[in-house]
C-alpha cells in the first residue's frame, strides 16, 4: 500500500504527530508531501518516510500539481490537520484518515449541521470547484469540514474533545470519530534510555515556532525576547552551567552558542528521537506548551515547566489545563501584563501575543518583571518534591489518556498496514494497488482503554 501523508504547516506539533503515525505503518510505502516547518521536520526525521516531497514555501500551481500527482498513485491518505490535503484526497476519491490533536480547539462561526450540509452538497468534479464551494468557511471551519469529509477521523483526547465528538455523533451522518490517547512516537519513547548521563543541566524546548503568522524573521518578537533572556538565564542560574535551547529557529545557520560567566547555552535543532533522549536525561525542563511535547514529557515521566505562550493555541492549552499542577505553575505573559487582553481568536490572539512579546522585550521595566516572575516560576518548579512531580504527571495522564493510537489505526486501516511502533525486520512488499483493496477498512468503535504511557519512577 502506498500512503500519501501530510501535516499542517504550523509548528512542529502536527509534523511530529505525523512522524509518530508513519512509524506505526511499517508495511506500507510512506510518502510525505508538504512545505515549511512540516517539511523541515520530515527531512529531519528521514527514517519515518520512504520519500519526502517538498512543495515549497507556498502551495501554488507547482505544489498543487505535485500533490495531485502523488494522490493519483496513492492508495490511502493520512492528513494531520492539513485541510487542503484532505480535501484534495476526497476530490481524488482516495480514502483519507484525518488525524487531529486540536479537535476541540477549532472555533465555529456557524452551526456544525450547516457545515455538514455544505460538505454533503460539495461538488467533487475538481479541487477548484470544491474549494469555491467551501470558500465561505473560516480556516478553522475548513479543518472541521475535512473531518466531515474524511473516511475516518482520529482525534487525540483533551478537555473538550469528547464533547465535540458527541456533537459529531449527534449529526447522525459522517465518519466515526475515533478517540485516542497520545499520538507520540511509541518506539522512540520505548527505546529512550532513562539512565543516560546528561549532557546539559537545563533543556528549553520552544518547538517549531513558525506558523500562519509567526516566522523566524517576521513577527518574531518572541524569539527576540528569548535571545535577550538567554544570557540573563545563564547569569541568574549558576546551577545550570550547560543549557540546551532547541527548536525550529535554530536549524542550519540559526544554530548558535551563548556564553556568559563561564556558563553556556547551545541553541540548535535536534532530531525528534535525540530530543526525547534529552528530555529523559536533562535534570531541568522548560517547554513552550505544545501538546505533543507535553505528551512526550509525560510519557517519559517528566513534569516540565511551561513557559510563555507563543500563539493563541498555547493560551487555549494552558487555560484548559489550569486545574492541573502543570497548568497552574506555567509561566504566562499575564504574569507581566495581567490586564492586557488576548482576543479569543487564533489569528488576532496570536498577533496580540506578538505585540506583548515586543513590548516586554523593548521596555526595560516590563522585561525586568518578565525576568523576575519567570525566575520565581523556575524556583517554585525546582522546589517540587519527587512525590509532587509524580502527582503532576499522573494528573495529566488521567486527563489526557485514551485508546492507543496504534490500536485505532490497526482497526481502521487494511490488515498488514500497521504495527505497534516496533521496527519490522521483514522487507516491505509492494501491496495490491486496486481501488477496492485501498478503500477496504473494518468498522470502528470508541474505547476508553488506558494509554501506552511509559513508567520511569
Amino acid at each position: 500500500m502506498r500512503i500519501v501523508m501530510g501535516a499542517q504547516n504550523c509548528g512542529f506539533g502536527p509534523a511530529s504527530e505525523l512522524v509518530a503515525v508513519s512509524r506505526l505503518l511499517p508495511g506500507s510505502e510512506r510518502v510525505f508531501v508538504g512545505s515549511g516547518v512540516a517539511a523541515a521536520f520530515a527531512r529531519r526525521n528521514p527514517d519515518a518516510f520512504d520519500a519526502v516531497h517538498e512543495t515549497g514555501g507556498t502551495r501554488g500551481r507547482t505544489g498543487a500539481a505535485m500533490i495531485d500527482g502523488l494522490l493519483e498513485t496513492g492508495d490511502q491518505v493520512v492528513s494531520v490537520m492539513d485541510a487542503e490535503l484532505a480535501l484534495r484526497s476526497v476530490v481524488a476519491r482516495r480514502p483519507v484518515v484525518m488525524v487531529d490533536s486540536l479537535f476541540g480547539f477549532w472555533r465555529l462561526t456557524r452551526p456544525l449541521a450547516r457545515i455538514r450540509d455544505l460538505c454533503a452538497s460539495m461538488p467533487r468534479s475538481s479541487y477548484a470547484a470544491a474549494d469555491r464551494h467551501l470558500a465561505a468557511l473560516s480556516p478553522h471551519e475548513r479543518i472541521v469540514a475535512a473531518h466531515l469529509l474524511a473516511t475516518h477521523s482520529v482525534v487525540q483526547n483533551f478537555p473538550g474533545v469528547p464533547e465535540r465528538a458527541a456533537e459529531f455523533a449527534a449529526l447522525g451522518s459522517g465518519p466515526a470519530i475515533h478517540l485516542t490517547g497520545p499520538i507520540v512516537d511509541l518506539e522512540g519513547l520505548r527505546n529512550t534510555p532513562r539512565d543516560a548521563e546528561p549532557e546539559h543541566d537545563l533543556l528549553v524546548n520552544i518547538g517549531g515556532f513558525k506558523n500562519f503568522l509567526l516566522d523566524f524573521d517576521v513577527n518574531n518578537d518572541y524569539l527576540r525576547l528569548l535571545h535577550r533572556w538567554i544570557p540573563d538565564l545563564l547569569r541568574d542560574w549558576p546551577r545550570f552551567p550547560r543549557v540546551l535551547v532547541c527548536g525550529g529557529p535554530f536549524g542550519g545557520r540559526g544554530e548558535r552558542t551563548v556564553s556568559v560567566a563561564g556558563r553556556r547555552a547551545d541553541c540548535r535543532l535536534l532530531r525528534q528521537r535525540d530530543l526525547l533522549r534529552a528530555v529523559a536525561s536533562t535534570p531541568g525542563y522548560l517547554l513552550a506548551p505544545g501538546l505533543t511535547a507535553l505528551h512526550e514529557s509525560v510519557a517519559l515521566g517528566r513534569l516540565p515547566l511551561g513557559i510563555h505562550e507563543q500563539h493563541y493555541a498555547h493560551v487555549y492549552t494552558l487555560r484548559r489545563l489550569d486545574g492541573t499542577l502543570f497548568g497552574r505553575n506555567a509561566g504566562r505573559f499575564a504574569d507581566v501584563l495581567p490586564h492586557h487582553r488576548v482576543p479569543e481568536d487564533d489569528f488576532a490572539g496570536t498577533a496580540a501575543l506578538v505585540e506583548i512579546a515586543g513590548r516586554v522585550r523593548e521596555d526595560d521595566e516590563l522585561y525586568a518583571a518578565f525576568r523576575g516572575t519567570l525566575n520565581e516560576r523556575i524556583e517554585h518548579h525546582l522546589s517540587l518534591t519527587p512525590e509532587r512531580r509524580r502527582h503532576g504527571v499522573e494528573e495529566l495522564r488521567g486527563l489526557l489518556g485514551g485508546e492507543p493510537v496504534h490500536a485505532v489505526l490497526t482497526r481502521i486501516l487494511p490488515p498488514g498496514t500497521t504495527g505497534d511502533g516496533r521496527r519490522d525486520p521483514a522487507p516491505r512488499k509492494r501491496p495490491d494497488r486496486s481501488a477496492a483493496a485501498a478503500r477496504t477498512a473494518p468498522g470502528a468503535r470508541q474505547s476508553a482503554e488506558p494509554p501506552p504511557y511509559l513508567e520511569t519512577d
